[in-house]
């Protein structure tokens, strides 16, 4: 798969603690993935995520309540 000229590879992962999914509780949940982004969509991505309380629950269906999360973002390729 061929990037764009400004994309980049990156490597997510999102951990979430002492969930509430679809009126179950979850101690913990892990998630990691890998994507093509621009530079400016991660900023932007970077950006919510640390200005908005709500950042998970408003994107994950069925998700109600995340006691602790983290979100790494690590750069795969070189700038």
């Amino acid at each position: 798969m061929k990037q764009k000229a400004d994309a980049m590879k990156v490597k997510f992962t999102l951990t979430m603690d002492d969930l509430i999914v679809d009126g179950r509780e979850i101690d913990q949940v892990v998630l990691d993935w890998v994507s093509d982004m621009e530079h400016n969509d991660l900023l932007a991505i970077s950006h919510s995520w640390i200005s908005s309380q709500n950042f998970l629950t408003q994107r994950m269906t069925g998700l109600t309540r995340v006691g602790e999360s983290s979100l790494t973002i690590e750069p795969l390729d070189d700038f």
